[in-house]
């Protein structure tokens, strides 16, 4: 029987990165970016106001306030003519000379000879001549040109994950395109007589196509560009015209349903001119028998996962989502791992490193981490996907050990948030 840890070392061995492609930066998002963004001009690209106010030269409005007074003790009062209104997006050119004020709105170019702006609520907003109320210093409420990014700048670096931010950077620098590693192609094929598509009933005998749907969702949500085959059909050659046709276009195929017995062996009979596909006893659970190999020409990672439904998501969490996370360029392909302290009994598998669903919650009082597994004794209710439903992380049990007990530490993987 093979360890977890010697299964993912060879199934990550395997991975290929798809070849960066150039995308518009609306499709960028949650890609990460393989070129370093150097930025042609600057940031802003000319002085402007960052306030609505008046662009002044802030010596003219130095002794201005209620607290600053003249030689003769009687209050500065100091008021300047409006010569003009500057509104964002202008592109006349103004000019201020000495004591002089215009009105400008937040984002207009900065008037020649401006060197800061004062809010409005340090005037009393007059339209021909303004009072000053208090004073600005030099700079002040000012954007100035290359303030955010000057030329020859990295505006966003290789290796850095695209959200939000960088594709505002983005289209304040004035790339409209970026190269980007892409998504990884993944392909979900599932075998078995038994299965219906969910728009049919199923007759006696049948059941539900459940993991072309379940686990296309989970590589959607790892990031995969998925396509779901459906049901395959039971024909050894119609199998390997349709595993054939998607490891053209897929770095990773995913068959689900013919993991053990005779249906494996019809598996890999009708896919063994196209690869070896090995079956093998991974010491975990649930999940335990699993196939993986590397098809076609290109040697794509083709995976081998249970019928049973939580099962093959399992399987998927441990083995296939890796996989994905290396070939999007992701440092850190594994879950997130906390401690946390159990609040009920848990049993587990002797010799097989446990992957069991749980509840994750936290401790109000003292911020500790506390996990509930949920469903039963292992295997009792290992099919049970509405128990993987409602869990929130995985809970990661030792192959050396079988009984935990309330209030022990276990580690804890979380699974993606929902809601």
């Amino acid at each position: 029987m093979r360890s977890v840890e010697e299964q993912q070392t060879r199934v990550t061995a395997a991975a290929v990165a798809p070849r960066p492609v150039r995308v518009a930066i609306s499709e960028a998002q949650g890609l990460l970016c393989a070129e370093e963004v150097v930025t042609e001009r600057p940031l802003p690209g000319f002085d402007q106001a960052a306030i609505d106010g008046y662009a002044v030269r802030s010596v003219d409005v130095a002794g201005a306030g209620a607290d600053m007074f003249g030689d003769d003790g009687e209050p500065i009062e100091i008021t300047l003519p409006v010569v003009g209104e500057v509104t964002a997006g202008s592109r006349q050119p103004t000019r201020l000379q000495p004591r002089q004020a215009v009105r400008v709105d937040t984002g207009a170019p900065l008037p020649t000879l401006a060197d800061a702006v004062l809010p409005l609520d340090r005037t009393d907003g007059g339209q021909n001549r303004v009072r000053v109320l208090a004073p600005v210093r030099s700079g002040d409420y000012v954007r100035r040109i290359g303030d955010d990014v000057q030329p020859g700048d990295v505006a966003v670096r290789a290796g850095t994950i695209i959200g939000a931010a960088q594709v505002g950077l983005l289209a304040a620098v004035g790339r409209d395109k970026v190269l980007v590693h892409p998504r990884p192609r993944l392909s979900v094929i599932t075998v078995g007589g038994e299965l219906v598509d969910v728009d049919r009933t199923p007759g006696p005998g049948q059941v539900y196509d459940v993991n072309s749907y379940a686990l296309a969702a989970a590589a959607r949500d790892a990031g995969a560009d998925v396509n779901r085959v459906g049901i395959a059909g039971a024909d050894s050659r119609r199998l390997r015209e349709v595993v054939e046709g998607q490891l053209i276009r897929s770095e990773i195929v995913i068959i689900a349903g013919a993991v053990g017995g005779g249906a494996s062996d019809q598996v890999r009979e009708a896919l063994r001119e196209l690869g070896d596909l090995e079956v093998e006893r991974v010491a975990m659970h649930p999940g335990s028998v699993q196939g993986f190999g590397q098809l076609g020409r290109d040697e794509v990672p083709t995976f081998l996962l249970p019928s049973n439904p939580v099962s093959a998501l399992v399987v998927f969490e441990v083995m296939v989502r890796p996989l994905i996370r290396i070939a999007l360029g992701r440092r850190q392909p594994m879950r997130r791992i906390v401690t946390a302290r159990t609040v009920a009994p848990i049993t587990s598998i002797e010799k097989r490193k446990g992957f069991l669903r749980g509840q994750l919650m936290r401790d109000e009082s003292t911020g500790e981490y506390l996990v509930q597994a949920l469903g039963g004794a292992p295997g009792a209710s290992s099919h049970l996907l509405a128990t993987l439903a409602e869990a929130n992380c995985l809970v990661l049990i030792d192959p050396d050990v079988t009984e935990i007990r309330t209030g022990d530490q276990v580690d804890v993987a979380f699974l993606a948030q929902r809601g």
